[in-house]
């Protein structure tokens, strides 16, 4: 009993950082339709229930509308949600500052004509013509080859005071057997360093000032559980040298980050996370998400201080229902 428990542990761990092409959980999606719709015929032919068979004939046209909503219409859906937050402690000249947050691109899945999902958010993006643009985590999916072609599109993305991003744990090399081994993400970060013309705040900050005034732009490597994601963040690296009356911007791309550290170790106001991806399903106000993290998406406040969870754009498994794919823009107010 012991052994099999341990086998499965073990079992987990593996497919946990075994991902297959996006296309190929749309095969298998199929795949789980069609036999799911078999059943439900065989049910029809030879059950003798009437509720079971009324049952069934509801059940698999609502799977079948499901199933190619999700992974052909849901996808290729985008919300731009705006959130107003004040302070009491934002610094006068910052009243009206506008953040566009977005976050889980997931590159290597935004091949052929899933390309324009990224194509029309970032034509989002720049329309609001925001002071700070942050990217919130998961940039690739599993190598960071994967960004090559879409170098020239992540260069258009444009705020007046500069794009700032931090890592997600797909953008370590956790999913890639060689790469795990060395730790080597090397190439990521030359990419973002050098080729995208972002800046990468993995646990350090960017002072924004206007006049006299200023607020601080910081960014946390990923800080998951540990074990099954990265947990790199470092908050005093993070803020090294920052004011405790400095107004900070907080992004990390974990949210557990957010109960767990940064309301323990700093005065951040305000935290942006991703991650969760809405649980990519949600139906009637229930996702995955929901039942395995505290705040899975959406707008979360404890003694005054904000963590903004985003859906994201993408995901590994290309499909949508309910969890509308979003950026996010949030106008600071000074109370």
């Amino acid at each position: 009993m012991i052994q099999f428990s341990f086998l499965t542990i073990q079992f987990s761990i593996v497919a946990a950082r075994t991902l297959l092409p996006p296309d190929t959980y749309i095969t298998i999606g199929w795949w789980i339709v069609g036999i799911l719709t078999v059943v439900g015929l065989l049910v029809l032919w030879r059950s003798r229930r009437r509720w079971l068979k009324r049952g069934v004939a509801v059940a698999v046209p609502l799977l079948w509308i499901a199933f190619v909503y999700g992974a052909y219409f849901g996808i290729y859906r985008l919300e731009v949600r705006h959130v107003e937050l004040a302070f009491d402690d934002l610094p006068p000249a910052f009243d009206g500052y506008r953040i566009v947050q977005f976050s889980d691109v997931h590159v290597g899945t935004l091949t052929g004509s899933r390309r324009q999902i990224l194509e029309r958010a970032i034509d989002s993006i720049n329309a609001q013509q925001a002071d700070a643009v942050v990217f919130t985590g998961d940039l690739q999916n599993i190598h960071p080859n994967e960004l090559e072609p879409f170098i020239d599109l992540l260069n258009t993305v444009k705020g007046k005071d500069g794009v700032f991003a931090v890592k997600g744990n797909h953008d370590y090399p956790m999913y890639v057997e060689d790469l795990r081994q060395k730790d080597d993400d090397s190439y990521y970060r030359m990419l973002l360093d050098e080729e995208i013309c972002w800046n990468n705040l993995d646990n350090s900050r960017f002072i924004v000032e206007r006049g006299d005034e200023r607020i601080v732009i910081a960014g946390m490597e990923n800080d998951g559980d540990g074990e099954r994601f990265p947990q790199r963040g470092n908050v005093q690296r993070a803020l090294s040298g920052i004011s405790h009356e400095d107004f900070v911007v907080m992004l990390e791309h974990d949210p557990t980050s957010w109960r767990r550290k940064i309301l323990r170790e700093c005065h951040a106001q305000l935290t942006l996370s991703g991650h969760t991806h809405g649980g990519q399903v949600s139906l009637f106000g229930l996702s995955p998400a929901s039942l395995v993290y505290s705040e899975s998406e959406g707008l979360y406040c404890i003694a005054g201080r904000y963590l903004y969870v985003t859906k994201g754009l993408s995901g590994v498994v290309p499909f949508r229902l309910g969890a509308t794919p979003e950026i996010v823009v949030i106008t600071l107010r000074k109370k």
